[in-house]
This record gives structure tokens, sequence and C-alpha cells, in this order.
């Protein structure tokens, strides 16, 4: 079983507390997560703040839109520095093909392509959540997500977004190389928050996640440092 990166999700309004927070898990933490309301405030300059304090950075903006649209978005994230993006997988094959080329696009000589994850279902919607469905159930949530996780293979994405409990049954369908990022991650008497679909740490690991994603219960704990060590512990 191999050990997944931790990234912690700095799910913050301001970049002050951001910064702050990566000044104490610098060392501790490979990859933080910057989400859209971090990003308007602080804008295009954190990612490189944040990787000169030796952090991978994820930029997690979930694109969806026309693929011109797309593809220039994706290109803006790889002159950033990011060394990972989003973009929904829902989007489809012209829009996930455009990120991929625009990414391509953007690189300069010597610089690692960021990878491109496809935003499957969200780990905070249910069976209930699917609009076109609303009679569903879990097993269709995880043919959905399959379905899509295919479907972003094919089109040259890098791996997809997906909670834990379609982690094992996409690494099956979709192979040991793509890359599986696993947000709604909690240890076992954590409190869920607003995820619906979450797992443990200890099983993402089992079942093949490469990256798992932590927001608050490291970003709000009393000790973040003690926090984000007991799950990166967990996941050995």
């Amino acid at each position: 079983m191999k050990t997944p990166a931790l990234v912690v999700a700095l799910d913050f309004a301001d970049a002050a507390p951001a910064l702050d927070l990566a000044s104490r898990l610098r060392g501790v933490v490979p990859w933080v997560k910057v989400g859209l309301e971090l990003f308007l405030d602080a804008g295009k300059e954190l990612p490189a703040r944040l990787k000169d304090m030796g952090f991978r950075v994820f930029l997690d903006l979930k694109f969806m839109d026309i693929p011109n649209t797309v593809q220039a978005a994706v290109a803006q994230g790889t002159r950033m520095g990011a060394d990972m993006l989003t973009i929904h997988a829902l989007g489809g094959r012209a829009m996930c093909e455009a990120a991929a080329a625009g990414r391509d696009l953007a690189l300069s000589p010597g610089q690692t392509a960021p990878l491109i994850l496809g935003v499957t279902v969200l780990t905070s919607m249910g069976a209930a959540d699917l609009a076109w469905n609303p009679g569903g159930t879990d097993e269709d949530v995880r043919n959905l997500t399959v379905h899509l996780a295919r479907s972003a293979k094919n089109w040259k994405l890098d791996g997809v977004v997906c909670s834990g409990r379609e982690v094992s049954v996409i690494r099956q369908a979709c192979g040991a190389d793509f890359r599986l990022l696993t947000p709604g991650i909690r240890l076992p008497d954590a409190d869920a928050g607003d995820q619906t679909r979450v797992c443990t740490p200890a099983q993402a690991a089992r079942d093949g996640s490469d990256y798992l994603v932590v927001g608050r219960p490291i970003t709000r704990a009393a000790d973040p440092v003690k926090a984000a060590r007991m799950y990166l512990e967990a996941t050995g």
C-alpha cells in the first residue's frame, strides 16, 4: 500500500491567516490547496509565495466553461506555477482536451507540467442531490463517478477528484497510473461537517488514493501542526 500525500486546504477568506498557517506547516505537509475564496482575495501572486515556502500548490478552482475559456484559464494557472489544477469532468471531451492543450502551450522550458484532475461528484453531494435523478441511490452516484473517471482518462486528464467511497472501484477501472485525489477525509471520531461522502485516511490509503485533502479538521484545530501529524500518521 502506497502512502498518499496530505494536502491541507487553506480555506480562509484572506491571505494573512492562510500564510500564517502555511508558515507553521512548512516542513510538515508537502501540499497546500488554494480554493476559490482565498484565490479571489489573494490573487495570482499567492501560489508563488506558497511555493517559495517549499509547498506544492493545488489550485482548486474547478473550471467549467466553453473549451476556449477553460484552455485559457488552465494556461494562466500553469504560468502561475500551480502543481495541480481542477476542472469539472462534466464539461465534456472538448473542454477537457482544451484544458490539456492550454497547459501544454503555457509550459516554460524546464517546467514540470501541472496535473489536471477532473472533478466527478462533489463530496458534499449524495444520491438525493442528483437533480436529474432525484430518486437515485448510492450506487447511481458510484456509477456516475466511475463513468466520469473513465471519460476523464480518455480525455487526456491525469486523474480525478472523488470521494473515498469510489476510490477502489475507480482504481480498478482506470489503472495504477491514474491519479486519485480524495476530499472529505476525516479521522474516525471527527465531525463530517458539510461533507456527505466521507472516508477515513486509512481507508482511502488502502483503496489507492494518491492525495488526501483535509481542511477544517486541521486549519481550525487548536494545534494545527499536531492535527496534521495525526492525519499523516493515520495514512501510514
